[in-house]
């Protein structure tokens, strides 16, 4: 069965504990916003299967950052998981990567030089939708330093995939002309 009846008061539990809590407490903001960041790197995932080439496979680096935000929502939840610090450096180690792919246009891009670009800087603000809301919820549910750290990195690593995105589409992005 896919209901338990037990939300229906406005209320859910965690791992761990009995306690139930409301549903617009800072946690379950933070997890939400962690599915919903999950959620659109599928779309992006979806969109770049079958893209790989030598230099990078978008969609398996996509997928291992979706395994591990599954990881960030479980330790939030009350689990014991945590991501670790080579999680991060393995990030940091994809982003290098990438920018030796790219050239950074050390200006502001305006999103939406193609869809898949597009896409990626709307799941990068997701991300750092999610990075507030889980430095929120922390105060409640504390979270490990990597974690934190994986959060703030990930905005990063989606902002070289966009830009990546629009240049194997052959693309020239804009900057705001203000």
């Amino acid at each position: 069965m896919l209901y338990t009846r037990k939300g229906d008061g406005g209320t859910s539990g965690l791992f761990g504990t009995k306690e139930r809590f409301p549903k617009n407490s800072p946690v379950y903001e933070a997890l939400g916003t962690l599915d919903e960041l999950n959620s659109l790197l599928g779309v992006c995932r979806a969109r770049t299967s079958g893209q790989a080439n030598k230099a990078l496979d978008v969609s398996k680096e996509v997928m291992k950052v979706q395994e591990s935000l599954f990881i960030v929502q479980a330790e939030l939840a009350g689990a014991e998981k945590h991501l670790l610090k080579t999680h991060v450096d393995a990030l940091e180690h994809t982003i290098e990567t990438i920018e030796n792919l790219i050239e950074n246009p050390h200006a502001f891009v305006i999103p939406g030089a193609t869809e898949l670009s597009a896409l990626f800087d709307y799941v990068r603000a997701v991300c750092r939708r999610a990075e507030r809301a889980l430095v929120a919820a922390s105060a409640q549910r504390p979270v490990s330093s990597p974690t934190k750290a994986y959060l703030n990195r990930l905005s990063s690593l989606l902002y070289v995939l966009a830009r990546y995105a629009a240049i194997q589409a052959g693309t020239k992005e804009s900057s705001p002309a203000y």
